[in-house]
C-alpha cells in the first residue's frame, strides 16, 4: 500500500468511521503531524482519547470517536495565512466552514499545531492543514 498523504488518509478514515457510527478507528502510518492534529481535535472536543501503537514499522493510532464530526478533511494546497487574514475579513473561515462560529481550521504555526481560535488569540499565522466541523 502506497500512501501519498498519510494525514488525508487518517482524516478520511475518521470521517468514514463517523458516518458508519463506529466507536473507534485504527489508522496507519502515524506521524508527529497526525498526532498533533489529533491533539487539537481532542482539545476542541471532536474526538475522545487516542493512543499511539508502536508496531515496529510505521506505527498505528487508535482513535476513540464521539460522533461529533460532520465533516473533516485536509486543505490542499497548504495555504500560508497571516494573522490578519484570519481576522479581517475571515476569508478562509468562509471558504471552509459551513457557518459563522461553527468548526475549526487547524493551522501549523511556529508554536506547534493549533486551532484557528488559538492562533488568533496568540496573534500568529501559519499554514492551513485541515478543517473540521
Amino acid at each position: 500500500m502506497v500512501t501519498m498523504d498519510p494525514l488525508a488518509n487518517t482524516l478520511s478514515a475518521i470521517y468514514n468511521a463517523e458516518v458508519r457510527s463506529k466507536k473507534e478507528v485504527v489508522t496507519w502510518p502515524a506521524s508527529k503531524l497526525i498526532l498533533n492534529v489529533l491533539k487539537v481535535l481532542q482539545k476542541e472536543g471532536y474526538i475522545g482519547e487516542f493512543e499511539y501503537i508502536d508496531d515496529g514499522r510505521w506505527g498505528k493510532v487508535r482513535i476513540q470517536l464521539l460522533g461529533r464530526i460532520n465533516k473533516i478533511g485536509v486543505i490542499k494546497p497548504r495555504y500560508s495565512v497571516k494573522y490578519k487574514d484570519l481576522v479581517n475579513p475571515p476569508h478562509w473561515l468562509r471558504k471552509f466552514m459551513p457557518a459563522y462560529n461553527i468548526g475549526i481550521l487547524i493551522i501549523s504555526t511556529p508554536y506547534g499545531v493549533l486551532s484557528h481560535k488559538e492562533a488568533i488569540e496568540r496573534k500568529i499565522g501559519g499554514v492551513l492543514v485541515a478543517y473540521c466541523y
